[in-house]
This record gives structure tokens, C-alpha cells and sequence, in this order.
């Protein structure tokens, strides 16, 4: 178990508007690391480029800094209960050090982050362990605060530092650093010990590749970031590559395609809603989500392949044949692995169906568009039972 700190949330800044600097801002900065102002802290968008730096991450093993994110802790009596009234998952029944992904609903079922969960079964009674996005962990803790018995325990990680290492060559870089992770399979995590320092290491990431995310105290990140980069298989990888392999993967961005607006059936997620908490109704918006799982949203997020070389982006509007708009893209680029434009995009339901043509306009020019399966590039995840 990670050291932890007990959360004074009136000490946390509101919103996101202060500039925060993370405990790698000099190991980036010397790295070649180009910063920008990103959930509310300076962050490598990119190192040599985030073309090849994409095409690295999918051929070897990539480094990502993503100490932005939140890392709850939660303990104590009635926890578990208490969380899944606003989260659609099956915590009670989450095994020892495995993860879920899960929804933090309101009241309406709209979606006001997504987040994996893991169950930590140590000490008295076991933990949960939370990670959230960063741009939205200090809203989201005042929200799962209100949520919580009197007796329970919400503790803040701030002096955890988070890495993701992702990559087919991921899982042999770890493992000669810290040999045992090879056997986590996807979606599980377990406690480790890198020369002395202690490690939470999961077998899971955002990018649709095999690899891990190592929680690790803030002052030994550095040290452990150039352990692995002395690797042959890993470079260090920015955000711009990041939001290109997420994109290839399908995997929505909060804030981009989901905000409180949208449900988990109009994002198309809802595996995210388990069997057992459908059949009881029983978390924030299920009324509005169960009807729409039964009879359909009348929107739904869909992937696009886009005619052309030139990426449609963000804010770009899916019209209809007289040019109203019907739609919009939440999220677009070109993407490295297909050589051709991709992007995410909110559409009526009945035109969510694979191979339907679709319009997009963006600053005044129409672009042919084709509603796609996604993910766009096939997961590898390394699952149990796998050979």
C-alpha cells in the first residue's frame, strides 16, 4: 500500500485555471519536452514529434507522464455502497487487485467523468483505488465527498507521481526493471518493489496497446522515468501522440466526447453498466439510462473515416442534405497507423449504423465522411487465458 495523505479540499484550487508544474517538469524540459498549458498543468505535448512518436509507441514502448490525473483512495464502512450510487459498476463484486472502468454519474445520467477502480484488499477491510482526470479530480471529489458515510475515508495521492508505459515491447522493458509484472494480464494490478521504492503497477492504459501504468512516489519518479527510457524498447512520449493512439482506439476524451450532457448510452459505453446494477435501477439516472438502453438514444457517438487527407478536428458540424446540422465531431485527426483522417462525432441514431455517408462541414468546406466500426486500430490487450 501507497503512503497516503489525507484530502483538505478546501486547500485544492479551484477549477483549473492555476498553472501547476508536475514532479517531471525538468526531466521533460531537459528530455526536448515542448510544454503546454494542459488540465491545469505544463506538460509535454511532444518530444521529437507526434507522428513518430505514435509510430514508436505502436511498434516498441512509449513513456508517458500522467501524474495530472487524480489518485483517489477511499476506505472505511459503507464505502463501496456509497460509490455505486453514482457509479454503474459492480464494485461489491470487484476482486482482489482487479480494475473496472466506470462512469461518475449525475443526477440525470449524465457523465461528469470516466475513471478506473480497483480494489486493493489490504489492511482492515480493503480499499478502493480511483484514478480520475486530471482537469476534473477536484470537482469530482467535492461530488463522491457528498456521497460518502461519515465514518469513510476519501484520501488524495498528491505525492504519487503516475506513469504509462504502453507498447508491445512495454511488458520487456517492466520486466527486467521489475520482474514479476509480466504476469498481470489486462484490467488486473499488484503491489511492487523497485530498489526499494514501492510501486502500484496495473496492467492497462489509454492508447489501445499492451502496457501499464506505475504509480511511484513523486521523488523517486525521475529516477525511475530514466531507468526506463535507458531501455532499448522506450522513448518518452507526449500528449499530442497520446490523443492520436487514443483516437485510433476509440477511447472518448472527457471533456471532448464526454460532459454531464451525455449518457452512457449515447457514448456508446454502455459495458460500463453492469448486469447486476441494471437489474437493480439503483444509481444516479438510471431511469433515463435503462430507457434509452431499452429504446435507443437519440444520439449516439459513432467513428468516422474521413474522404481525403485533410483531418477534420473538434467543433467541425455532421449536416444533411439541405445543410442543416444534425451533429458534430468531438474529436478528430489524421491518423499515423492508417495513413487517413479519423475522428469521433455525436450523431442521430439513425445514422449511427457502420457505412453510412455522412457530411461534415469545418470552416466553410464540406468533407465526405463514412460512419466506421471502432475501434479503428484493434486493441491488444493482453487478457487471461491468452497465449
Amino acid at each position: 500500500m501507497t503512503d497516503t495523505q489525507d484530502l483538505n479540499v478546501e486547500d485544492a484550487p479551484e477549477g483549473v485555471d492555476i498553472i501547476q508544474t508536475l514532479p517531471l517538469d525538468g526531466w521533460h524540459r531537459e528530455k526536448g519536452g515542448r510544454m503546454v498549458a494542459f488540465a491545469g498543468y505544463e506538460m509535454p505535448i511532444q518530444y521529437e514529434g507526434i507522428m513518430a512518436e505514435h509510430l514508436w509507441t505502436r511498434e516498441s514502448a512509449g513513456l508517458f507522464d500522467v501524474s495530472h490525473m487524480g489518485q483517489l483512495v477511499f476506505t472505511g464502512e459503507g464505502v463501496v455502497q456509497a460509490l455505486e450510487t453514482v457509479l454503474p459498476g459492480d464494485l461489491a463484486g470487484l476482486g482482489d487487485s482487479k480494475m473496472r472502468y466506470s462512469l461518475l454519474l449525475n443526477e440525470e445520467g449524465g457523465i461528469l467523468d470516466d475513471l478506473m477502480v480497483t480494489r486493493r484488499d489490504v489492511g482492515d477491510g480493503g480499499e478502493l483505488y480511483i484514478v480520475v482526470n486530471g482537469a476534473t479530480k477536484y470537482d469530482d471529489i467535492a461530488y463522491l465527498l457528498d456521497q460518502m458515510p461519515d465514518d469513510a475515508t476519501l484520501n488524495l495521492l498528491d505525492e504519487q507521481a503516475l506513469l504509462a508505459l504502453q507498447g508491445p515491447k512495454a511488458v520487456d522493458a517492466l520486466s527486467r526493471i521489475v520482474p514479476g509484472v509480466e504476469r498481470l494480464v489486462f484490467m488486473t494490478a499488484g503491489a511492487f518493489d523497485w530498489n526499494g521504492t514501492p510501486l502500484w503497477i496495473s496492467r492497462s492504459g489509454y492508447t489501445g496497446e499492451d502496457g501499464f501504468e506505475i504509480s511511484v512516489p513523486a521523488e523517486a519518479v525521475a529516477a525511475l522515468a530514466d531507468a526506463l527510457c535507458a531501455e532499448p524498447e522506450v522513448k518518452p512520449i507526449g500528449l499530442g501522440a497520446r490523443d492520436s493512439l487514443r483516437l485510433e482506439a476509440g477511447l472518448p476524451l472527457y471533456g471532448h466526447d464526454l460532459d454531464p450532457e451525455t449518457t452512457p448510452v449515447m457514448a456508446d459505453l454502455g459495458f460500463a453498466l453492469s448486469k447486476r446494477r441494471r437489474e437493480a435501477a439503483d444509481f444516479a439516472g438510471a431511469e433515463r439510462i435503462l430507457a434509452e438502453r431499452e429504446n435507443g438514444a437519440a444520439v449516439r457517438r459513432v467513428g468516422l473515416t474521413v474522404t481525403g487527407r485533410q483531418p477534420v478536428r473538434e467543433g467541425a458540424s455532421v449536416v444533411a442534405e439541405d445543410g442543416s446540422v444534425i451533429g458534430r465531431v468531438t474529436s478528430g485527426g489524421f491518423a499515423p497507423t492508417l495513413g487517413a483522417p479519423i475522428a469521433m462525432a455525436y450523431v442521430p441514431a439513425d445514422l449511427a449504423a457502420p457505412g453510412t455517408a455522412v457530411k461534415l462541414i469545418q470552416r466553410g468546406k464540406l468533407h465526405d465522411a463514412t460512419v466506421a466500426a471502432m475501434p479503428f486500430v484493434p486493441h491488444r490487450y493482453v487478457r487471461a487465458g491468452a497465449k
